[in-house]
């Protein structure tokens, strides 16, 4: 989706997620409660993310026609599945996705897992515990484990406090990115941010002295900025900025483009030096010290919102930012390592089987990540569980085919199109893989739990294999299975 599109369609998407969500999970109280996606998908701002407090209609879905005619009030996405609903059978199930899993789209074999979400039940399992490059399914790891660690209403706050010497004053990160030098009125990047131009004026209001120097301190975050595994050149081509504790806008080199910077943290106190009216030349990194005079502050949206903003819109810079969020919540390094270390410790806690998982980054953008569809289900099922609510916001997050997020585009046409606001799923797309994980209600209303990983892409197949991902999932929203 790109930003700034505002259809209906999409307004029903934001006014009824928090209802979606809370739909499912109270109907699973009565049972046992050069890629396209990562790289492309981090260019997305959260100009969809579900205001504070809103409530409405369930999400819609599209009319059943190749190619949508319009906007219309539309039905539930996902249907209210109380266990009655009639189970689908392992066997049922091979049926369904014989065909779709040997597509020789995918150009190899396809690691498949699929559960009945009420139960629990392994209705699929072709190498569902064998290691794959998930892609930016990954992201589901990530925004699992910060639900986890963090309160619903958490939020980042950036801070300025007095320097040691008379005229200095230092910019504290807290890992916001969504931070923004946007003139006010001026769009965002991400809906909701906090603004620069908010904090200038905090600071020339608690302060009488001519500000004439400017420290930058990103000392929360340690490390290398670059993920292990990173081509260096998707910083250049905007998929990823250097993962720094200050930035602005994602690390963009302005709030409306793509480009990102090579130094974010320098690069947002030089937009802050010119809120404030300082010269640029007057920026500096340093740090602050402890105790340092508050000057002015500003926080992001809560943590529910950006967890929804980076899994819709597969945003990678978020998704390392919230990564970074579980480590020092651990009380782990704020690096790639300590991050991935503190991601799989939650997940171990929520009773996520993390044999085979070696993530090495938040957002899947490297390709030593490696994940197991068994992994990715079992997040899944947890996030749909009355056992664990504080993971009940990943649900509203995920793309929705024909809709929303990563998946807008795609479901709208034969034969993927059943699919269309019936998967609610997260993609994963690097050079060779393809990826989709996530929930889709079968034909009887049954609401089933997905992941594919294709990691046998041939070069320049990559819409192809996308195409027979959707294929499959929506072979799952047009059976019973039985």
């Amino acid at each position: 989706m790109s930003a700034g599109a505002d259809s209906l369609a999409e307004t029903w998407l934001r006014r009824g997620m928090a209802a979606v969500g809370a739909m499912l999970l109270i109907s699973l109280v009565g049972g046992s409660a050069a890629g396209r996606d990562s790289r492309a998908g981090s260019g997305g701002a959260a100009a969809h993310s579900t205001a504070p407090g809103t409530s409405g209609p369930a999400v819609g879905v599209p009319p059943a026609t190749a190619t949508p005619t319009g906007p219309v009030a539309p039905p539930p996405v996902l249907a209210v599945d109380g266990g009655t609903a009639p189970a689908p059978t392992p066997a049922g199930v091979a049926r369904a996705l014989a065909g779709p899993l040997a597509d020789r789209r995918f150009g190899g074999p396809v690691a498949a897992r699929v559960l009945d979400a009420v139960t629990g039940a392994v209705l699929l399992d072709r190498a569902g515990a064998a290691p794959a490059v998930p892609a930016s399914t990954a992201k589901l790891a990530t925004a699992a484990a910060v639900l986890a660690v963090l309160r619903p209403d958490d939020r980042l706050v950036t801070r300025v406090v007095a320097g040691t010497r008379p005229g200095e004053v230092v910019l504290v990160g807290a890992g916001d990115p969504t931070l923004s030098a946007a003139r006010r009125g001026t769009p965002t990047a991400y809906e909701g941010a906090a603004r620069l131009s908010t904090l200038a004026a905090a600071v020339r209001k608690a302060t009488t002295t001519k500000i004439t120097r400017l420290l930058v301190d990103g000392s929360r975050f340690t490390g290398t900025r670059l993920g292990p595994g990173w081509d260096p050149a998707d910083v250049a081509g905007g998929y990823v900025a250097p993962i720094t504790a200050v930035m602005v806008d994602g690390g963009r080199t302005s709030p409306a483009v793509r480009a990102r910077s090579s130094e974010p943290d320098l690069a947002a106190g030089r937009a802050f030096a010119a809120a404030l009216g300082v010269s640029t030349a007057a920026v500096a990194r340093g740090a602050a010290e402890p105790g340092a005079r508050m000057l002015g502050q500003v926080a992001s949206a809560p943590v529910t919102r950006l967890v929804e903003s980076m899994l819709l819109t597969s945003d990678n810079v978020l998704a390392e930012m919230l990564a970074r969020q579980v480590a020092i919540a651990e009380r782990s390094p704020a690096s790639f390592p300590g991050a991935a270390d503190a991601v799989r410790r939650v997940l171990a806690r929520l009773g996520v089987p993390t044999a085979g998982e070696r993530l090495v980054d938040g957002s899947g953008l490297s390709r030593l990540d490696r994940v197991t569809p068994d992994v990715l289900v079992a997040v899944l099922r947890a996030a749909l569980s009355a056992e664990h609510p504080a993971l009940h916001a990943l649900v509203p997050g995920l793309p929705v085919g024909g809709y929303a997020g990563s998946l807008h585009d795609r479901y709208l046409s034969l034969p993927s199109v059943r699919g269309a606001g019936a998967v609610r799923a997260k993609t994963g797309t690097l050079d060779g893989v393809s990826a989709l994980a996530g929930v889709v209600t079968d034909r009887e209303g049954r609401l089933l739990i997905f992941a594919f990983l294709a990691n046998g892409v041939p070069v320049g197949g990559t819409l192809r294999a996308e195409s027979a991902l959707d294929t499959a999932a929506a072979a799952l929203a047009g059976c019973g299975c039985r």
